[in-house]
């Protein structure tokens, strides 16, 4: 099987010239300004940060709901969190692994998946960001609506805080006093509903065989904000129903055509020579003649002369 690392569907970066002279114009409209796209991004990073901000003090609600998603686990027989963090806490090793890449893979993976799309796959990248900031929206409305706390505070679900007790954390060890993260916004899951569109993102825009590969990005932090105790299976499974919703409304816009300027002759530089002209096919010598060429000298003598 041929590896190619091209894009499925190329998209034009230079102007092409035909040999009949054509000229191909690329095409540059799918790439939107920067100065434009980095408002906006901050802007959606900010209100979704203030947003969450709003559900905090809901600590009531948010363990009610906790007793709720953890019986209705339960009751769809999903498997226990403890089971993934037993496997985790075997290895200290792996608990510091798994809690550094909680905190600090899940912001630059995104930038840099957009930062690449708006680079390379302009086209893609204005797809994707609009996929995320619908997912983005529709997580900030359940978080308000929904507060939730984490495993890690649930009692009932004997887990342990990794992040706390074996560090790093990006939460306050009290999540009253924690100013810069709303800790009762578990549902859903953005780490993992993030790290799933990257990976279809990334899938899409390429068209080696190993882009399938990018599914262990969001299979490694589904293991990650379980086992850490930072989310339960269902904040992820929520996650991943809206970004299909996202996906299904959101569709990938197909690519421009490039603009094309015909030149007539008239118009051609004096020093571009005109397009050469398409040589006739060679006639076989044993090909038959065609009706308009001359008979054969043997055919006009009379048959026996000679004799």
């Amino acid at each position: 099987m041929e590896s190619r690392t091209e894009p499925a569907e190329r998209e034009p970066d230079s102007a092409v010239r035909e040999p009949d002279a054509t000229v191909r114009k690329p095409d540059t409209s799918a790439r939107p300004p920067l100065v434009r796209e980095l408002l906006l991004v901050v802007g959606l990073f900010l209100v979704y940060k203030f947003g969450r901000q709003l559900a905090n003090g809901h600590t009531g609600e948010a363990f009610r709901n906790a007793h709720r998603v953890w019986d209705a686990e339960r009751t769809l027989r999903l498997p226990g969190e403890g089971a993934v963090q037993d496997a985790l806490l075997s290895s200290e090793t792996l608990i510091h692994v798994a809690n550094t890449y909680y905190a600090t893979v899940h912001f630059p993976a995104t930038l840099l998946f957009l930062v690449w799309l708006y680079a390379r796959r302009p086209r893609h990248y204005v797809w994707s960001r609009r996929v995320l900031a619908a997912l983005t929206a529709a997580a900030l409305v359940l978080h308000l609506g929904f507060p939730l706390a984490p495993p890690r505070m649930l009692d009932a679900a004997h887990l342990v805080d990794t992040a706390q007790v074996y560090g790093p954390s990006v939460y306050a060890a009290k999540p009253a006093t924690d100013t810069m993260a709303n800790q009762f916004a578990a549902m859903p899951s953005l780490h993992f509903g993030w790290a799933l569109m990257l990976a279809i993102g990334m899938i899409a825009a390429t068209s080696t065989r190993w882009r399938w590969l990018w599914l262990l990005h969001p299979l490694f932090t589904l293991l990650v904000v379980v086992s850490t105790a930072n989310h339960y299976w269902l904040d992820a499974l929520v996650a991943t129903a809206l970004l299909g919703i996202a996906l299904a409304v959101i569709r990938l816009p197909r690519p421009a055509r490039s603009l094309v300027v015909r030149r007539s002759a008239a118009t051609r530089p004096e020093n571009e020579p005109a397009p050469p002209l398409k040589p006739e096919p060679a006639r076989s010598p044993s090909s038959p003649s065609s009706p308009s060429s001359p008979a054969p000298s043997s055919e006009l003598i009379p048959s026996g002369a000679g004799q």
